[in-house]
């Protein structure tokens, strides 16, 4: 009689393997999560600080916990959230529209502000439309024809002397997609995707292991 064989015992390279690409993702949200929390609870911090202090010394013997860093830190960030809804719903009413307005032409009177505020509202308003003669989320050769990079078209130009239209294209970066590079492509160039713009994010930042089951990899007019 026989014995079946020992099942072969994973490596200590493999285990290693297993490990890290089990923590990666638990990490990176990690990263992200924590980054966007700072962001938030920084914007109230210099507020909610001193309130619970005050609150904190008030009360010492019931309200003394007001004093930690993690209490003030939920604070500032609801305090936060609550500040980003309350615009959110202004905004939708006319007073709101007009408090905009005149935020926009204080911001205007500023050299500096008014130049990083106006490109990125651009920006923005850009993203939230398709532009002309193309789709917004298309691909790019780079660094050559059989290499693609996903890129969002944010606008149609023209080149000077033949009227050749051009689109300036956007390129985010991995995992970070508020970096990355500007190029100007001509349109023929260009490889259209039916993906939206949620799509091509979320593409970006989990570095590809998510997205939809097809691309279009390969131009119309090169097949």
């Amino acid at each position: 009689m026989t014995t079946p064989p020992t099942a072969q015992r994973p490596s200590l390279q493999k285990l290693f393997l297993t490990g890290l690409l089990t923590l990666l993702p638990i990490w990176l949200t990690w990263v992200v999560v924590k980054f966007v929390f700072v962001l938030l609870s920084d914007i109230s911090r210099p507020l909610v600080e001193p309130m619970s202090h005050q609150i904190a010394a008030s009360f010492p013997d019931s309200m003394g916990w007001f004093n930690a860093q993690w209490v003030q830190a939920g604070i500032a960030l609801v305090a936060t959230l609550f500040v980003i809804l309350a615009v959110g719903v202004l905004t939708r009413r006319v007073i709101g529209q007009r408090m905009l307005g005149w935020f926009e032409l204080l911001i205007l009177r500023i050299p500096l502000a008014s130049t990083i505020y106006t490109s990125a509202r651009q920006l923005l308003d850009i993203l939230q439309t398709k532009p002309g003669n193309t789709q917004r989320v298309v691909l790019v050769d780079f660094p050559h024809k059989e290499m693609k990079s996903v890129g969002l078209v944010t606008r149609i130009l023209k080149e000077e002397g033949t009227g050749r239209e051009l689109a300036a294209v956007y390129v985010p970066t991995t995992p970070n997609p508020t970096s990355g590079y500007l190029e100007i492509v001509p349109i023929e160039l260009l490889t259209p995707t039916d993906w939206t713009v949620d799509q091509a994010m979320s593409f970006i930042i989990s570095g590809g292991a998510v997205s939809p089951e097809s691309v279009p990899f390969t131009r119309a007019g090169d097949r």
